[in-house]
């Protein structure tokens, strides 16, 4: 915490709105001032990152609203109007459409940094579980916007994934009637995945005002895993993180703008530049890319309710690694086993999306079932047995001895 504010207006007119509304301290102490630990590296800059490239999803959401009808007879036909007759609409658009496999891009590195440097752990449990809440409004926020453009993709998409909630023993027929707004996806769904895509990411924001709240209360974690000892191993964030995040961010919109102009559609899928077709179904329907292990995990277990658990457990156990990872070291730096399996645990993560996005064949959906049962194994067996088993190697003493590059002549506890 920064502790009290240290902002003292000199002009009139600024002491007599600091007296009514200290928005001015307020920024000052925890924008500027904020004592950030001076060891962290660019992998903590991909926060920074995705609060920039939800501005930028927002934005250029509320200008495709502007020019998009969520009707199924000519939400195909304002898409195209868009690409084609609206002034830079075509930029907007892959922007937006961009922006969304860059924001998970940016929460895939944001969330596997957390776990090997332990961010999850005591005291910073309720911020590691605000950030999963953010992931899940990611998701349902990323699924409805990919049904807007009613492409083929898009419609058999949003039927494929919707039908699951029918597998929920006595209401999931009614749920699945709610979402659909009838007996079939059809007009009434689009209106309610445009309405829920619109609302969703103003919600975003305010789960992600309350993710800084929390993190400016318990501060933030570091690649060593050691608690601040005192104002030697910290920085203000301005101007140390806010020029070291801008090269950053510059850096990563660099690699954002070669999608947006060079390959625009290469993340996406072909098929969805076809109108929906009820009547025609694509060979292989599968969804965008950053739901692929999930989906994989879904179509490992061969009966429809127990795969929905499966693939819904396997993001609702992250709330709970704070408590399966039994280690008393947060930071993977000093866990030499530990390092192993994260790098292991990450292949499988990627593993299961390149076979979500293979066609359900026997091979691939034997490998789906072993990676499925590592996925969980990871979690439910090993991060507890690990935690109790492994030596760790010496930690720094403080913030500023991992910075001179000093160990401790002990192990880490």
């Amino acid at each position: 915490m920064s502790g009290p504010s240290k902002y003292q207006p000199t002009s009139a007119v600024g002491k007599w709105f600091h007296e009514r509304l200290p928005i001015v301290a307020f920024a000052k102490d925890h924008a500027l001032d904020f004592p950030t630990p001076k060891n962290l590296n660019y992998w903590y800059t991909f926060g920074g990152i995705l609060a920039v490239m939800l501005v930028v999803q927002i934005v250029t959401g509320i200008v495709l609203v502007m020019h998009y009808t969520p009707q199924t007879d000519l939400a195909f036909t304002s898409v195209e109007h868009i690409m084609r007759d609206v002034n830079y609409g075509w930029m907007l658009r892959y922007l937006h459409m961009n922006g969304a496999s860059m924001f998970f891009i940016a929460v895939y590195i944001h969330m596997f940094r957390g776990m090997y440097y332990g961010s999850y752990k005591a005291p910073r449990e309720v911020l590691w579980m605000i950030g999963v809440i953010i992931y899940l409004i990611m998701m349902a926020t990323a699924f409805m916007g990919y049904v807007l453009p009613w492409g083929q993709m898009s419609f058999w998409g949003a039927k494929v994934i919707t039908n699951l909630f029918s597998a929920i023993p006595f209401v999931g027929d009614s749920v699945t009637t709610w979402l659909w707004g009838g007996y079939s996806v059809d007009n009434p769904t689009l209106n309610r995945f445009f309405s829920l895509h619109y609302l969703l990411p103003f919600v975003l924001a305010g789960v992600v005002i309350l993710h800084i709240w929390a993190l400016h209360v318990v501060g933030n974690n570091n690649p060593a895993g050691v608690d601040v000892k005192g104002p030697g191993d910290t920085v203000p964030f301005h101007p140390y993180y806010t020029i070291k995040d801008g090269f950053v961010i510059v850096v990563f919109f660099m690699f954002y703008a070669l999608f947006v102009f060079y390959g625009p559609n290469y993340l996406g899928d072909a098929v969805n530049y076809v109108p929906a077709n009820p009547l025609s179904t694509p060979s292989h329907i599968k969804p965008e890319w950053y739901y692929l292990p999930f989906y994989a995990i879904l179509r490992s277990i061969p009966d429809k309710l127990f795969g929905v658990i499966a693939m819904f457990s396997s993001i609702l156990i992250l709330f709970f690694l704070p408590w399966l990872d039994t280690s008393r070291v947060r930071s993977g730096r000093y866990r030499p086993i530990f390092k192993l399996e994260f790098w292991i645990f990450a292949v499988v993560c990627v593993a299961l999306g390149f076979i979500g996005s293979k066609p359900p064949e026997p091979v691939y959906v034997f490998w789906s079932r072993i990676l499925t049962f590592y996925y969980f194994a990871h979690f439910i067996i090993i991060l507890p047995v690990l935690g109790l088993m492994e030596t760790p190697k010496p930690a720094p003493n403080s913030i500023s001895d991992d910075v001179l590059g000093k160990s401790s002549l002990m192990p880490a506890e």
